[in-house]
């Protein structure tokens, strides 16, 4: 059996290993889904006539929806990946790593299956909290299905992003809680990113801090998607933002699970 394909086939194997575990212990994911679809409700039917003149333009709580949603989506996926390090965490805690590196499997496979596990978890989340969205009037009228198809590969990618560093944050925490606490700044950083108000209703000296990190730019570009408007320079600036997590956390993550393995 060729290397690649003994890697597909033990990959495959840990992706449902971690589909199953998912599926048995769903309690985390749920907690971790409700955060994004609170805040949904909250912003919308507590805040949302207030919030809505931030945006300007005699905005109401429709249009609020409609500004508040790519966000959140973008928050789901950063509330999912928090299970992942979770997860990374408890497997290398409680010994099953140990156990495989045992075995004649491929290396890899283990963190591989975790990464499109978590993939996979977020993307059906960012579904559920768009049936939630577009139960309480969020509508994508003016999107052309290339633009639809265009916010889908950018979640999908945003999502390998996010979860290849909480698998990092995972391999390098002794236990589950300290995982969690690690993990925070992905659910943090949609807070003072573009998510409830636009930027340039924020402070000057707080402008700089919500526009220069990934989830701005990510935000405003799904945001341009779904509605059908312009998304100027913050696409090529998502993508490399995507690009580079990706980059950093593979090389992380692989970089500690080896040296954990010697």
């Amino acid at each position: 059996m060729s290397t690649l394909t003994l890697a597909v086939r033990n990959s495959s194997t840990m992706l449902r290993r971690n589909l199953l575990h998912a599926r048995r212990y769903p309690s985390l994911t749920l907690n971790l889904l409700l955060t994004p679809i609170m805040l949904l409700l909250l912003f919308v039917y507590v805040f949302g006539d207030a919030m809505s003149a931030g945006i300007g333009g005699g905005a109401d709580r429709a249009a609020y929806i409609a500004f508040i949603v790519p966000g959140l989506v973008l928050m789901t996926i950063g509330s999912t990946t928090v299970g992942t390090a979770v997860s990374v965490s408890n497997d290398m805690s409680e010994g099953i790593v140990a156990r495989f590196r045992s075995m004649p499997i491929h290396r890899g496979s283990v963190i591989t299956g975790h990464v499109v596990g978590s993939v996979l978890q977020s993307v059906i989340s960012v579904v559920l909290v768009g049936a939630v969205a577009a139960a309480i009037g969020f509508r994508s009228t003016d999107a052309t299905v290339l633009e639809w198809l265009a916010a889908f590969a950018l979640v999908a990618l945003f999502a390998t992003a996010l979860t290849w560093i909480a698998v990092g944050m995972g391999l390098i925490s002794p236990n589950a809680e300290a995982a969690s606490n690690n993990a925070l700044p992905l659910i943090f950083l949609p807070l003072i990113s573009s998510t409830f108000v636009p930027i340039d209703s924020m402070p000057g000296w707080f402008q700089p801090i919500a526009e220069y990190q990934p989830f701005t730019p990510a935000i405003e570009t799904l945001r341009g998607l779904l509605l059908g408007t312009g998304i100027g320079h913050n696409g090529w600036l998502a993508v490399g933002w995507c690009v580079a997590l990706c980059a950093l956390g593979y090389l992380w993550s692989k970089s500690v699970f080896n040296r954990e393995s010697k």
